[in-house]
């Protein structure tokens, strides 16, 4: 075999004997039928007790973990439950089909449903079937699809993996992740980067590594040698010796001084305690949504001010922004969400489900303000999917009316960056959501592996979109950007943001020590003039090859 090229997707170079992930589940026969001993009433039944215990083993392995991997174990635990998917196989089991199959052939409807829905929706279609998988183990009392065992750390080589596995996977025990499938901000991609787990997606060819076989992973290039030489184990060496020199002290900036602050994306009490041990500067982005999971009915306001305060508390006296209900497109909620929406990634998501249902972001940002109260955090509230001048306009009198004095909104949409120059006038800040930006406006989404190429910050219409919104908020009265998408990770990219004139960067809080030791080691001059050649590159490879090889702090750190 040929040496291989991926996306590289989170940082690091590691040499290591490679172990594939098991076959999956394997499918029961097409035509197996209701076993006459078993009524179908029955057979329901058992369906609902091996569906419910999938849930609870979920829901067990998000409560030992933390951060991003919490929030999509307790997302796939849902789909364990969801109740079109078990009504569409108690049809099937009544028309005499056994309960394997039935569940079987009623998830593969529901996921062909939300691959064809694209966008978001896509994603959860490898939720579904990855559920499948463990409620027909379930019934079949066989272990649980998973990562392999070892009694020697390895790299894990796989066609993609599903969000259960990947949310579990132990840093001790993994090297790095290879995948043939999967975009930079698939579950592969999103929780690699929060564990400092090297990794590449993309890399067609990947499961034809032989087992067993000796490979390089370069998590920052997306290289993979399968015969790695000297060069390879010396770069490997470097990076190894060079992890221990990334450090962050606290304050984020460059080697002049100019003041760049580092903070932390966040889900939950437990990971804003772990962020701030880390040293994060404040939260850059508190996601709200996890707090309304695993419920078919809206939290109360109580219930609410109780989770972030917990949040709060963690950066007393320091800057936590928190982003409003992003409910829709792959965060489905019972309570809230249209899912028969024909395509949910463009749909009533965000800021626009107060349309649909008015009064839950109203008790929402009373519930903000409750828990603001109680706490001396700096409480900055943002508002996702805000597309006009009207939208807004009216969140900044929602917050207003709550008592919330720093409103802002998301830039995630292409509209509000061409038009940032009026649509900041109403609030204080914004934040550019660069995950959603660069899907919006490559018109490619996210998950794809197939579309790796389009879907990546570098793309130069991107970061004209990055500028145009930086301008537009200089001109709105001097209204300062953060930048709380994936890009902020990437430290040559960071690096590239603060030269646009990006004001804070936040990101998991696994990535800041890295990006705080190359934004050191550059002047905002230098910065700038980066910024300038990513923005005249003409392709996004040209852009990362001309950035990257204007810091050779990357190399040398291997990043």
């Amino acid at each position: 075999m040929q040496n291989l090229k991926g996306v590289g997707v989170s940082p690091g170079r590691i040499i290591g004997t490679i172990r594939h992930m098991p076959k999956p589940v394997q499918e029961p026969h097409a035509e197996q039928r209701l076993s006459p001993d078993v009524s179908a009433e029955d057979a329901i039944a058992q369906l609902k007790v091996a569906a419910g215990r999938v849930h609870e083993q979920l829901k067990d392995r998000a409560s030992h973990t933390q951060g991003d991997a919490k929030a999509v174990l307790e997302a796939t635990a849902l789909m364990a439950k969801d109740s079109m998917l078990l009504k569409t196989a108690a049809k099937k089991i009544t028309a005499g089909i056994s309960a394997e199959r039935a569940i079987w052939d009623a998830a593969q409807t529901v996921a062909t449903q939300l691959g064809a829905l694209g966008g978001y929706m896509a994603e959860r279609a490898t939720d579904v079937l990855d559920v499948r998988q463990r409620i027909v183990a379930e019934l079949r009392g066989a272990p649980a699809p998973g990562i392999p065992h070892s009694d020697t750390p390895f790299i894990l080589v796989a066609q993609d993996l599903a969000p259960a596995d990947t949310a579990t996977l132990d840093p001790a025990q993994v090297l790095a992740l290879l995948t043939s499938e999967g975009g930079p901000q698939s579950h592969t991609a999103i929780i690699a980067r929060s564990l400092g787990l090297p990794a590449v997606v993309a890399a067609a060819g990947a499961e034809q590594i032989p087992a067993d076989a000796e490979i390089y992973v370069d998590g920052a290039t997306g290289e993979i040698h399968l015969e790695p030489g000297q060069p390879e184990r010396q770069a490997a060496e470097r990076w190894q010796a060079s992890a221990q020199l990334q450090s962050f002290d606290g304050t984020g900036a460059t080697a002049d001084g100019h003041a760049v602050p580092l903070l932390a994306n966040v889900g939950g009490a437990d990971s804003a305690r772990r962020a701030a041990a880390d040293g994060a500067e404040g939260v850059g982005l508190f996601r709200t949504e996890f707090c309304f999971l695993e419920r078919d009915s809206e939290p109360s306001v109580e219930e609410q001010a109780a989770a972030y305060a917990g949040v709060f508390d963690a950066f007393a006296g320091k800057k936590v922004v928190v982003r409003t209900l992003d409910a829709g497109a792959d965060k489905p909620l019972p309570f809230l969400t249209d899912s028969t929406e024909p395509n949910p990634a463009l749909g009533v998501r965000g800021y626009r489900t107060d349309w649909s249902n008015p009064g839950v972001l109203q008790r929402q940002l009373q519930a903000i303000a409750q828990a603001a109260a109680g706490s001396s955090a700096e409480v900055w509230v943002m508002a996702p999917m805000i597309s006009t001048v009207e939208d807004s306009e009216a969140f900044a009198r929602m917050c207003a009316d709550a008592g919330l004095r720093t409103p802002g909104v998301m830039i995630e949409v292409p509209s509000a960056a061409l038009n940032s120059r009026h649509v900041l006038q109403p609030v204080q800040f914004a934040s550019l959501g660069t995950n959603d930006l660069t899907q919006y406006a490559m018109a490619a989404d996210r998950q794809l592996g197939s579309l790796a190429a389009l879907n990546t910050g570098w793309q130069p219409a991107v970061l004209q979109l990055v500028k145009h919104a930086v301008d537009g908020a200089q001109l709105a009265g001097q209204r300062p950007v953060g930048v709380c998408g994936e890009s902020a990770g990437d430290p040559a990219m960071a690096v590239v943001l603060a030269g646009l004139g990006v004001a804070t960067l936040s990101m998991s809080a696994r990535s800041i020590p890295a990006v705080s030791s190359v934004l050191r080691s550059i002047t905002l001059a230098q910065a700038q003039e980066l910024a300038e050649v990513a923005l005249n590159a003409r392709t996004a490879q040209q852009a990362q090859q001309q950035v990257r090889a204007g810091l050779p702090i990357l190399d040398q750190l291997g990043l």
